[in-house]
């Protein structure tokens, strides 16, 4: 009975972590790894374990740094089942296309310069065959809440509300060798509280290992009361001088939460009558649209909302652009209007070409309202660089550039410690957080619960469950 991290132990994204129970391996994610080149050159290299001697692959939830190599899993001979929530398969399908897509345009952009060289032509990591195959494996095998389900000998699986995203889980399983038993809990990525749409993280049971998210772990957030004053401030003031609001914006839950906050804030009246707002992303409107279908997701007071007739995903002063021509379209807009685009790391996408219209202008705002990685485009203008390159251009960054912290999907510091507390775990390994953050973590850990056995997880090195 051991575990292996993969991915997410060295950094933030490419969670990929092999349980092995018994004679069976059952894969926790398989995500892409963001950030700079030398991070994104993780994504081509062999996974450390053999795809064909997976047998299943659980899924935490449906962003990318945890499904994105799952294409990459089939194509390289993973023929095993996929299990997760039904929002999560849906919101999958919808991102896992639209990665396939955005690497056959990036390979292609590379072939053409590659071939001008005389350089060898680049294959793409997967392609839209291999993303439809590998949902085809997936169709049939979503779990409910709180339902537990037997996935092999000795391993039972229950996944709970993990309130980061729609459908978004932590995984609790209940593990059985021989005459050992062992519960582990992995957090997935744990959502902040008090957040629009979906309902708080699930308090998790007791356990006796935890692998734990850290992306947060050495700060807290604002309240969310205080990040919608913040975002208010930000809005406002660009309107003042002028200018447009550029939002990078993820598609999934980030662009859905901002609507809802903008709905509530054109209908008590704090924006001007001729406030635009667009939210241009293809994927995001299509995932708004997996939001609209499945409303038992979400939490109270959306349900109150809705129950009063209101709704945050169509009211006047919002357009979707989903055709080219309509994203074109809104250069031709110089004031008052908020641009939700992608992606949200300002690593492609739209928002490149709004940051191009817009970053140049002292009179518009640019909102950071979600965690830049190193060497993006992001953090290079949240970090206050003169120039930044965007589609091989140097764009001088005049824009003003505002950052409201408390949108942010993941726990704070303060919420992350009362999760762990609640396991009453005595040993928990931290990974997804940078490198000084996860160590930062730890120690705030050994502090603040009463584990004794707090460490960061060690990347290709097996834990033995059952020596713990």
């Amino acid at each position: 009975m051991k575990l292996t991290s993969f991915g997410a132990s060295e950094g933030v994204t490419g969670s990929c972590h092999l349980l092995e129970v018994n004679n069976s391996k059952i894969l926790i994610d398989c995500g892409t790894f963001q950030g700079g080149k030398e991070e994104r050159d993780k994504n081509d290299e062999p996974f450390g374990f053999d795809p064909s001697t997976i047998d299943h692959l659980i899924v935490s939830h449906a962003h990318i740094d945890h499904i994105g190599r799952v294409p990459l899993l089939r194509k390289r001979g993973f023929r095993g089942q996929i299990h997760s929530t039904r929002p999560s398969y849906e919101l999958a399908r919808l991102s896992l296309l639209d990665s396939a897509n955005l690497i056959a345009r990036s390979t292609q952009w590379k072939n053409k310069k590659r071939k001008e060289a005389g350089e060898p032509l680049l294959q793409p990591l997967y392609d839209e065959e291999d993303v439809l195959d590998v949902i085809e494996q997936w169709a049939h095998n979503q779990i409910k809440y709180g339902e537990k389900l037997n996935i092999c000998e000795g391993v039972d699986l229950t996944i709970k509300d993990a309130g980061h995203i729609l459908g978004s889980g932590f995984l609790s399983f209940d593990l059985k060798e021989g005459k050992e038993s062992r519960k582990f809990i992995f957090s997935g990525d744990l959502g902040n509280i008090d957040k629009p749409i979906i309902c708080d993280p699930t308090t998790p049971e007791e356990a006796d290992f935890v692998l734990m998210e850290s992306t947060y772990g050495d700060r807290d957030h604002v309240p969310f009361s205080q990040s919608i004053s913040d975002l208010e401030t930000a809005v406002l003031e660009t309107f003042e001088r002028g200018g447009n609001c550029v939002i990078p914006t993820f598609a999934l839950e980030r662009a859905q939460e901002l609507l809802y906050v903008l709905h509530e804030m054109w209908k008590d009246g704090k924006l001007p009558d001729d406030v635009k707002i667009f939210l241009d992303s293809p994927m995001a409107i299509s995932a708004t649209r997996i939001f609209e279908n499945h409303r038992d997701f979400y939490d109270k007071h959306a349900h109150a909302l809705l129950e009063k007739g209101g709704n945050p995903f169509q009211f006047p002063p919002l357009t979707y652009t989903r055709a080219t021509r309509d994203s074109i379209s809104i250069n031709d807009v110089q004031k008052n209007a908020i641009i939700l685009a992608g992606s949200g790391m300002c690593t492609g996408g739209r928002v490149i070409h709004h940051l191009k219209h817009n970053l140049t202008r002292k009179e518009c705002g640019v909102i950071f309202i979600g965690y830049q990685a190193r060497n993006t485009a992001g953090r290079k203008i949240l970090r206050g660089d003169k120039f930044v390159t965007l589609y091989g251009e140097s764009i001088p960054t005049n824009s003003e550039v505002y950052v409201v912290n408390g949108f942010s999907g993941h726990a704070g510091r303060k919420e992350l410690t009362s999760w762990a507390n609640s396991t009453k775990s005595n040993n928990i390994f931290v990974v997804h957080g940078e490198p000084d953050t996860k160590i930062e973590f730890t120690k705030h850990l050994k502090s603040h619960t009463n584990a004794s056995n707090i460490k960061v997880m060690p990347h290709a090195k097996a834990i033995d469950l059952l020596s713990l």
